[in-house]
């Protein structure tokens, strides 16, 4: 215990700015880049059955998918939050209680969602935007997928809460395992078995399984400072409050993701499944951006909560600094090569003339939001790291819902074009960085401000 301790205050409080935001944000990128990878390889190895409507169906389920994983992000973004400002504080026991609630909480609702799933199927995949021709598989993929709701639940939770105590490497551990195993199952299931969307499902399954179980082990072991046993868990005491104030907001953009995803991809139907199909792709493309930016933003946030637990200013500001600059450059860098390399990752895996054609445009109209993604996410993270819940809430329900929502809407009465329409995104990724200025100066004159110098 006291080893981690000493860890933590070394890493978070002693370490000079650059190698304690690196020490955070590398292992946090390199999770990002395997989550990345897996969802490449998903979306490749199906493409290679040269059936565009198996694509399609996978690119349908990825809201619901994304459903569960923002209740991974409810405890997971939440408790880190909560426990990196505890342990800044110097409050540790509370730190311990709070891993536990985290736990079983989402343990329990992964295994309800799981239930659920299995029986309202059919409805669920219709709601989400499948069509005749890829109900079926749609259906098939979710009904697999849904074995690991409770596991893909855990695992988002801890690879983010081990964060908290100093342990970004073990963090990162857990995604790399996870993923790596997905990867390695896909050609050999969907290929080698010939199980399709079926064995893209069954890979899903395994790696979040084996995610789950590495970080049990990792909590039950003496290394960990954190706790999952019963006897820890408690509701009491702002536990439950202080993730869900963070954690609510935080898990709604995801949720609010996820609805923009099935609300788009219902107006894309309009142009048929090859536009769906290529949006899929294009989506899959923008997010090698999106997740290492993604990696940036959560890899400081624990380094962002010990400053402000510790209510040490001048550390907070130098190390909000760098990261803003460090992401902004990574964004620029970015950008550029997901624009000239659209070609090329779009052939990867389409091959049908329409759904590429529809894949490159789309993927070069998403990556017009590349250049301010890393502030963007830095500030989220930013904010979500002081537990300011109505900054947080504001900035959540606005980005995918109060600004995407009615812009798409709109953009969709205008133009009658699947391309001119997807400039939606881009569009509301501006105006919400905006946004993301204006609410973090506002808790900044509200809470940072007043710490001593």
């Amino acid at each position: 215990m006291k080893f981690m301790e000493d860890k933590t205050i070394v890493i978070f409080r002693d370490a000079p700015v650059p190698k304690a935001v690196f020490s955070n944000i590398i292992p946090s990128i390199v999770s990002m880049i395997m989550v990345l990878l897996y969802n490449l390889a998903d979306t490749f190895f199906i493409g290679q059955t040269k059936n565009a409507l198996m694509v399609a169906a996978v690119s349908i389920a990825t809201p619901a998918f994304l459903f569960f994983m923002a209740v991974g992000m409810l405890f997971g973004i939440g408790g880190t939050s909560l426990i990196s400002r505890l342990l800044g504080q110097g409050n540790e026991k509370k730190a311990l209680h709070t891993s536990s609630f985290c736990f079983w909480t989402g343990l329990v609702i992964g295994f309800v969602s799981m239930i659920l799933i299995w029986i309202f199927v059919r409805p669920v995949c219709v709601t989400i935007g499948a069509s005749d021709d890829t109900l079926g598989y749609t259906v098939e993929y979710l009904n697999i997928v849904a074995v690991g709701i409770p596991f893909l639940i855990v695992s988002n939770t801890f690879s983010n809460i081990i964060r908290a105590e100093g342990q970004a490497k073990i963090a990162m551990t857990g995604m790399i395992l996870g993923n790596l195993l997905n990867m390695v199952l896909d050609p050999i299931m969907i290929l080698g078995l010939h199980m399709n969307v079926a064995g893209a499902a069954v890979a899903t399954v395994i790696g979040n399984v084996s995610s789950a179980i590495f970080y049990i082990i990792h909590l039950l072991s003496k290394k960990s400072m954190l706790s999952i046993r019963p006897r820890d868990y408690r509701l009491r005491n702002g536990i439950a409050t202080g993730v869900m104030a963070i954690g609510i907001p935080a898990s709604l953009n995801s949720l609010l993701m996820s609805v923009s995803n099935i609300v788009i991809n219902k107006v894309m139907t309009q142009y048929g499944d090859m536009a769906v199909a290529g949006l899929g792709v294009a989506m899959k493309v923008n997010m090698i951006v999106v997740m290492l930016l993604i990696g940036v933003g959560t890899g400081i946030q624990p380094l962002l909560g010990y400053c402000y637990g510790a209510r040490n200013k001048k550390r907070y500001l130098a190390v909000l600094k760098f990261s803003l600059g460090l992401a902004f450059c990574m964004s620029a860098v970015m950008t550029v090569i997901c624009y000239a390399g659209a070609g090329p990752l779009v052939t990867a895996f389409l091959d049908n003339k329409d759904a590429f054609g529809y894949g490159m445009s789309f993927a070069r109209i998403y990556i017009l939001s590349g250049p301010i993604m890393g502030i963007l996410f830095v500030l989220i993270n930013a904010i979500q790291s002081t537990g300011a819940a109505i900054p947080s809430l504001i900035l959540s329900v606005s980005r995918q819902g109060l600004l995407f929502l009615p812009i798409l809407t709109l953009f969709n009465r205008l133009f009658d074009t699947a391309r001119l329409i997807a400039l939606a995104q881009p569009v509301t990724d501006y105006l919400s960085t905006f946004l993301a200025f204006i609410l973090f100066f506002v808790t900044y004159r509200n809470s940072i401000k007043n710490f001593p110098e």
